[in-house]
């Protein structure tokens, strides 16, 4: 009778394999004779499906029995559909298996003994979403606090600024300096045409 063993090599001294979908390797050996071959698993890269293809794969081959270490559901759904009996918890080599199933020492199993996609990676893909989230919300916030403060700063008038400006040339002022009594000047003058300004705008509001 044909059994199928996942292998991490092409003989009989290579590991079992854990992974079933996704093992390096398949080999397909007679129980009576020992006798084997060896084939590359073509779905080890798959991103979906590696079970089921390989089930197909090894049943194809006319083997009766699959000697793995693990399984997920839709394999072994596969696998007992084409009256292929699975054997799961394996560990050891390839050759230490076939002799526990000829001795009866194994017993089969019509459960899976992990979830689907077993084995398949993807942490990377995660972690360069969440950067990218993070980035964005970021750029966003700042964006629109920059917004909200320019605005509130043309909405609250000029008044304040001028005020600023009177402040820090004060302590700069000599006594008899022209050029600084001319600057407080100005800015005087600028400071009575805004207050007349928020006055105008204050009657506007009390008439309404």
């Amino acid at each position: 009778m044909k059994l199928a063993i996942s292998a991490t090599g092409k003989d009989l001294e290579s590991q079992i394999d854990p992974r079933f979908g996704r093992c390096a390797f398949f080999i397909v050996a007679e129980t009576e004779d020992m006798s084997f071959e060896a084939f590359d698993n073509a779905s080890i890269s798959l991103g979906g499906g590696a079970g089921i293809q390989s089930a197909q794969f090894v049943a194809s081959k006319g083997a009766k029995v699959v000697i793995t270490g693990n399984v997920g559901p839709n394999a072994v759904r596969t696998l007992n559909a084409a009256g292929v009996e699975v054997v799961v918890g394996q560990s050891g080599s390839v050759k230490e298996a076939l002799e526990r199933y000829r001795a009866g020492g194994l017993n089969s199993t019509q459960e899976a003994n992990v979830a689907d996609h077993y084995g398949m990676g993807g942490g990377a893909g995660m972690g360069s979403g969440s950067g990218r989230g993070m980035g964005g919300g970021m750029g966003r916030g700042m964006g629109r606090g920059m917004g909200m403060g320019s605005g509130a700063g043309r909405g609250m008038g000029q008044g304040m600024g001028m005020s600023g400006g009177i402040s820090q040339s004060q302590p700069q002022s000599a006594p008899g300096s022209e050029d600084d009594l001319r600057q407080l000047k100005n800015q005087a003058e600028d400071l009575r045409r805004q207050m007349e300004a928020i006055e105008s705008h204050i009657k506007d509001f009390e008439n309404k």
